[in-house]
């Protein structure tokens, strides 16, 4: 950990030298709070299993334990966001961290079903308010001079937590049981919980003109319109039923009412005017359709190594995993990048890198043409990541770093929703099958193909996206 904040405080002059240890320690605690969410959401899944013998569930039921804790990530992230640019940044993540806790105590003590969804409902809202506030948070802790970097940071440390779920999860299971996967997090989080509350900023005290009231009534719709979004992408079989369409078009009212009460608010949750900013609402739609794409490679991949290649469960662990540490090894150095160089540059050449990568993924045969391919998408993802999130928050006021952060994570999740709703469904429908799992292999490596050609078409939306957004900006 030292060694990678170590270049990211090296030039901050007078500012060091009064506090020498407040932006290194500072850094490490968002960094934990980057860390925990991730590892949240990854080492639950490995748990369904147990837990389903546990509690005596099925399959869709357990399920929930996952999707609690998504869906309260989704429909709230932007909300916490805006509540902590009005009561205080530290203050909020500080109780974030303490609820997250909390929280995974609970989960591991549960006695019963419902509990443990409850619980993780509980956990995935602490979870929001991390993620929001710690991005929203980079501005007050390092100089704009070093803001990619930052971010390149956090990014490793949100990959190191995906990557170390699944690993980390087996082995606390098999060695302590599965309250374990839960309490890991309690001494993770008082650690992370202390050296927030020695060393980040002090929230700045606003007058009374400043602190404007909460927007109730757009949080619910926003909530509402959100949940019903992510039901539409997850609930029910493979195919996209009369449920689905139904919640989908709830979604899309939803979203209309939101729009319409954000216009009559006097204090809106999200200030419509802030998407009038062609960057921003470029980098949002680019980083949706970037995290669809992202997203089709873990729900894809799998199904590809296993059934067309006839690889074994432990070799296709192994396989799935380059893509995690290639994350963690190229997040910092992408990060440097953006702070050396231009920054809608660097956006377009991670952007090209994921194309190559979907390209190759789809032409490229066997177990080396798909790690080569996973060698060439991975780090344009996390070149896209760090220069798309500073070029959002390079220049955001410092009332609005929370929503706009949540806003980011917000976009984020919704590609990955939809990355394993969609993507799956034209997998699927590709192989030429409503069950991939009993597929054959020429099935298998066609339904590849046709998936990820139209990766490619979405990463090339995003260059076009991109190249538009900023060529207008000049």
């Amino acid at each position: 950990m030292e060694v990678l904040l170590k270049p990211i405080i090296a030039e901050q002059g007078e500012a060091v030298a009064e506090r020498p240890y407040s932006v290194r320690w500072g850094l490490a605690s968002l960094c934990l709070s980057m860390l925990l969410p991730s590892l949240g959401t990854s080492i639950a899944n490995i748990g369904l299993p147990a837990l389903a013998q546990a509690f005596g569930g099925s399959f869709q039921e357990v399920q929930w334990i996952v999707l609690a804790y998504l869906l309260a990530i989704t429909t709230l992230i932007v909300s916490v966001g805006r509540l902590g640019d009005m009561t205080g940044r530290r203050r909020l993540l500080l109780i974030g961290i303490l609820l997250f806790t909390l929280a995974s105590v609970l989960c591991g003590f549960a006695p019963a079903l419902w509990l443990m969804i409850a619980a993780r409902a509980l956990q995935g809202l602490s979870a929001a308010i991390m993620m929001a506030l710690t991005m929203a948070f980079v501005g007050e802790t390092v100089p704009k001079a070093r803001t990619g970097s930052a971010m390149g940071l956090l990014a490793t440390m949100s990959a190191i937590g995906t990557a170390l779920g699944p690993s980390l999860g087996g082995a606390l299971i098999a060695g302590f049981g599965w309250p374990a996967i839960f309490l890991v997090n309690v001494p993770l989080g008082i650690v992370a919980f202390t050296l927030a509350y020695c060393f980040l900023p002090a929230d700045v005290n606003m007058g009374k003109t400043e602190r404007a009231g909460f927007d109730m009534a757009g949080t619910l719709l926003l909530a509402l319109a959100l949940s019903a979004y992510a039901l539409a992408m997850t609930t029910g079989p493979s195919s996209f039923g009369l449920l689905n369409l139904f919640l989908l078009a709830a979604a899309f009212f939803g979203a209309g009412l939101f729009v319409f009460a954000e216009r009559k608010a006097a204090s809106p949750l999200i200030r419509p005017a802030v998407f009038r900013n062609p960057v921003l609402s470029a980098s949002l739609v680019m980083n949706a359709l970037v995290s669809t794409v992202m997203m089709a490679t873990l729900v894809v991949g799998p199904f590809y190594l296993s059934r067309a290649l006839g690889l074994s469960e432990a070799t296709v662990g192994a396989v799935m995993s380059i893509g995690p540490v290639i994350s963690i090894l190229a997040g910092v150095p992408a990060g440097r990048l953006v702070d050396r160089l231009d920054t809608p540059f660097v956006i377009a050449t991670g952007l090209v890198a994921m194309a190559a990568g979907a390209i190759a993924l789809a032409v490229l045969p066997g177990m080396a043409g798909y790690i080569a391919a996973i060698a060439i998408l991975t780090p344009g993802y996390q070149l896209f990541q760090a220069a798309n999130n500073t070029a959002v928050m390079a220049d955001v006021c410092p009332d609005q770093r929370g929503v706009i952060s949540g806003a980011l994570n917000l976009s984020r999740n919704l590609g990955l929703i939809t990355g394993a709703s969609v993507m799956g469904a034209v997998f699927a429908r590709a192989s030429g099958t409503s069950n991939v799992a009993v597929a054959g292999p020429e099935a298998i490596h066609s339904g590849m193909q046709i998936t990820f050609a139209a990766a490619a078409m979405l990463i090339a939306a995003a260059l076009a996206i991109a190249a538009v957004t900023y060529r207008r900006g000049r």
